[in-house]
């Protein structure tokens, strides 16, 4: 980078380097991304099809990789757009729009700047209206829609075909939108010099004629002129439409309550607050309970440019969508934006939904490579490889699980926290699933060694034990062996003092619902002992026993199959390649990745 010319001066490489640095660093900074926008485009004095190709490779290659990072920003589209078509012309032009509008299909600011270009730089006003038409289409439905049609009233008006006009507002006097009074009043006005047929649907005049022609009865025939006739069915028609009016003003008032509520209706990256969140949940609720697909799949898809990076309105868009018959390729969809684009892999629960979906559809293979991707990036997410682990049960039988636990109980890209939730699910699943009590128990007591400062553990370990079904004649036996486990967490362990305390606490209320007439006199000696003043307490018993350091210790214990040496586990792992061959479903820091701290096994 440090050699890498940009094609400009140097004091303009010089900070373009700088701002590369600063982003290799931190990818997610948008200000930085900004200034790097700003200078790109300012080489040379403003880049323009006179500039040297290379400034003009760098500016194009800022905007793409911008704009895969940050796909909503439609006024970055717009500017890329016009940046091309000063370099290189319409058809350039035309390419960034289109993947500008794929990328943000939402956008009637998009659309209205796309179709104005388009409007501008075309001769064929067929392939003109065929633009404004996908527009209308993906934003016609916008509550602020005004700038779209209004533009698309415009052209119609440039080319002289008043029948199209009449024939747009007639649509956009159906549509619940905040200058909807400005539209019925202009169609109202024309509906007066258009025909008849044009003014309704042909069966609602046949009945209304129908009806004239009822009311009528009683006068003799052809004493009423065709022209009075056509004047009583124009006020029929006109009738007719202020009924339509009157829907599209109650329907208009209705979405007001939420419409007047949003104040940030673009996507931006900082967060929203939880009102403008609250606002959103309780809009999508309103339209659900209205029933129209067409407008509840648009607020969604306009909920989800403003709140992109908030997995829940993921989830909530692709359960409501598989709720509608024959749309699992919309649901995919949905998925994959979420996954690949939009909801930082930081936060995979909706990788996992994903996952599961995939799952559901017989494509078990994809759903295992989007498990893998995700450990690609969070290697120590318990609940992805948990989640792991239980597919392949599911799919190929409990010892494919337990493969799972054993090849990230080897890994060296897990931590010691990680591997000892990984022991007590393999420990649950021995005990659930194959039915074995002892086998998991042998689990817990072969590897506890390796993990005696962990918590999760521990609390795994007691609670294995004190929820085994006993009776009567058992009950002494069980009784031994939960003794002996707080024992050991008294002894062997490298807890903390409250820690140990939390757990003998647990023990102590298994004492008095289930111990025996003697368990009163352990309880109070334990109280005395865990909860008593300094001069008393004695919560931990026998020598410190010191943790393990995470370069030292063994890798766990299998109850039936031996394990390797951890040394050359280890240094095989770290010689294995460890790239995910599932990058499609990988989040990065171009794609929008998040990269974070792993999540805590709690």
């Amino acid at each position: 980078m440090a050699d890498y010319n940009y094609g400009g001066s140097e004091e303009e490489n010089a900070e373009l380097r700088k701002l590369e640095t600063e982003l290799a660093d931190d990818p997610d900074n948008f200000e930085t991304w900004e200034k790097l926008v700003r200078g790109a485009e300012a080489l040379e004095g403003g880049i323009n099809r006179n500039s040297n190709p290379q400034a003009i490779t760098t500016v194009r290659n800022v905007y793409d990789r911008f704009l895969a990072k940050f796909p909503l920003l439609f006024g970055y589209w717009k500017k890329y757009a016009d940046l091309e078509f000063s370099i290189t012309g319409t058809e350039a032009a035309d390419m960034v729009y289109e993947r500008g509008v794929a990328s943000i299909s939402s956008s009637v600011d998009l659309w209205t700047n796309y179709c104005s270009f388009k409007a501008e730089t075309s001769h064929d006003p067929d392939i003109i209206r065929e633009l404004f038409e996908r527009g209308a289409s993906s934003v016609g439905l916008d509550f602020l829609a005004h700038p779209f049609w209004d533009k698309y009233i415009e052209f119609e008006e440039r080319v002289e075909a008043p029948e199209k006009i009449f024939a747009i507002l007639g649509r956009v006097i159906h549509i619940p939108m905040h200058q909807y009074a400005r539209y019925f009043e202009r169609y109202r006005q024309l509906a007066q010099t258009r025909p008849l047929p044009e003014l309704a649907p042909a069966e609602t005049l046949s009945q209304f004629r129908a009806e004239l022609e009822a009311a009528a009865g009683q006068i003799p025939p052809g004493a009423k002129a065709e022209a009075e006739i056509e004047r009583d069915l124009r006020l029929r028609v006109d009738a007719y439409h202020l009924e339509i009016f009157s829907k599209t003003q109650t329907e208009t008032t209705k979405r007001w309550t939420y419409e007047s509520e949003i104040k940030r209706p673009y996507f931006h990256v900082t967060e929203l607050d939880e009102g403008q969140l609250t606002n959103w949940k309780k809009y999508l609720d309103f339209e659900e309970a209205e029933g129209s697909y067409s407008r509840i799949q648009f607020l969604y898809e306009r909920c989800l440019v403003t709140c992109a990076h908030y997995d829940e309105f993921w989830q909530r868009y692709a359960r409501w969508m598989s709720a509608q018959p024959g749309k699992e390729e919309e649901v995919r969809n949905i998925y994959q934006r979420a996954s690949c684009f939009y909801v930082p892999i930081a936060n995979p629960a909706t990788r996992l939904q994903y996952a599961y979906f995939e799952e559901m559809s017989g494509r078990v293979d994809v759903a295992k490579d989007i498990h893998d991707a995700i450990l690609a990036t969070l290697p120590n997410h318990v609940e992805t490889i948990i989640s792991l682990a239980n597919m392949c049960r599911r799919h190929g039988g409990l010892e494919a699980a337990i493969e799972v636990y054993k090849n990230q109980l080897d890994s060296p890209q897990c931590d010691l926290a990680t591997k000892a939730a990984l022991v007590a699910e393999w420990a649950r699943l021995l005990w659930k699933i194959k039915g074995s009590a002892e086998d998991a128990r042998q689990v817990f007591q072969k590897n506890q060694q390796y993990y005696l400062d962990s918590r999760p553990f521990w609390n795994s370990y007691l609670m294995f034990e004190l929820d085994q079904p006993t009776s009567a004649a058992t009950e002494s036996v069980q009784y031994e062996r939960i003794k002996q486990v707080v024992d050991d967490i008294r002894s062997k362990s490298a807890l903390s003092p409250d820690v140990v305390r939390d757990l003998v606490q647990i023990y102590m209320v298994y004492l008095l619902e289930r111990g025996t007439k003697d368990a009163a006199k352990e309880y109070m000696t334990l109280d005395r002992e865990v909860h008593g003043p300094a001069s008393v307490a004695h919560t931990k018993t026998g020598g410190a026993v010191q943790a393990p350091q995470n370069g030292s210790q063994a890798a766990p214990v299998a109850p039936v199959a031996p394990v390797v040496d951890p040394t050359v586990a280890a240094a095989a792992a770290a010689a294995a390649p460890q790239t995910s061959p599932y990058p499609y479903y990988q989040q990065t820091p171009v794609n929008g990745g998040y990269p974070s701290q792993p999540v805590p096994y709690r």
